[in-house]
């Protein structure tokens, strides 16, 4: 086989293109922060760094993911055709991927300043660290929250070197955000957690319930988008596009009960990557008008 082709298998194992719905927070934390302690938008050569740097990050993510949990998902009838268990990408190319992955996220943070290369150990143990916890303990879908929370985080902190109470919050909302639908996304594998002694939410708790903590996560990262319009001072394109994003979320929620997880795919992949995107320009739109 091919380098070239071995590349776009590891591409689509890792869903190189959901990448996009990683973006937008990032850039948002780039905007708003630089916005707050600079007085100006980054610099088009900000962006493009914390473009690499979330590309890295996001890739190494997912296939040391696919690595940890091969056996995992080997066992699972709704996994096992992924690409290590079925023999597509070999452990060995999957690791170098994974390196690779990791030399772009320190290249891409050292283009930026001090404090984006001093947080990269924490960022690489929660990247690695996540992928166990779903074998101790039913909080591994905060610890994925807190990953993914990173990304905006980090794009606060490439634009300003600092770590604020605004950042914090940008940090907390998204992190509600990726945690609730982490929540709803293990639904479907309740059944199979439970019989491997693996943990979640919805193994430990039952999928009604786990639906009902998800959906106040969720309420958390409303009130999180809100609270940045009060301490952002943004204005009405940022409030109309938060109003919708909690529309979203309400639709999400609506469309997936404990009797009924046929459209979860809808609510996790389509409707989160509109959500993160429409956040993103509303915001936009807002600070340049």
């Amino acid at each position: 086989m091919s380098v070239l082709k071995k590349i776009r298998l590891i591409l689509d194992m890792i869903k190189f293109e959901h990448t996009i719905f990683a973006l937008p927070f990032a850039y948002l934390g780039a905007v708003l922060g630089s916005l707050e302690v600079n007085g100006h938008l980054p610099t088009w050569s900000q962006i493009g760094w914390v473009t690499l740097a979330m590309v890295g990050a996001r890739s190494a993510a997912m296939a040391l993911n696919r690595i940890i949990d091969r056996h995992i998902d080997a066992k699972n009838p709704r996994t096992k055709q992924r690409h290590i268990p079925a023999g597509a990408v070999s452990v060995t190319f999957a690791w170098g991927f994974v390196i690779v992955s990791f030399i772009v996220l320190f290249y891409a943070a050292a283009q930026l300043n001090t404090l984006s290369v001093q947080l990269l150990p924490i960022a690489v143990f929660f990247l690695v660290f996540y992928s166990y916890t779903k074998r101790f303990t039913w909080a591994c879908h905060f610890v994925l929250g807190i990953t993914t929370a990173l990304g905006p985080l980090g794009g606060w902190v490439a634009t300003t070197g600092q770590i604020d109470l605004m950042s914090l919050l940008l940090f907390a909302t998204v992190a509600l955000w990726i945690g609730g639908f982490d929540v709803i996304y293990a639904c479907q594998d309740a059944d199979y957690d439970r019989k491997e002694g693996l943990y979640s939410i919805p193994a430990c708790f039952g999928i009604k319930r786990a639906l009902t903590i998800s959906s106040w996560m969720h309420v958390g990262t409303a009130l999180g988008l809100l609270g940045l319009f009060v301490l952002a001072d943004l204005h009405l394109w940022y409030g109309l596009g938060v109003l919708i994003a909690i529309g979203i979320l309400i639709y999400e929620h609506r469309i997936v009960s404990a009797d009924d997880l046929s459209r979860l795919n809808t609510a996790f992949f389509t409707m989160n990557g509109v959500l993160s995107v429409i956040i993103f320009i509303f915001t936009l739109v807002d600070v340049l008008l």
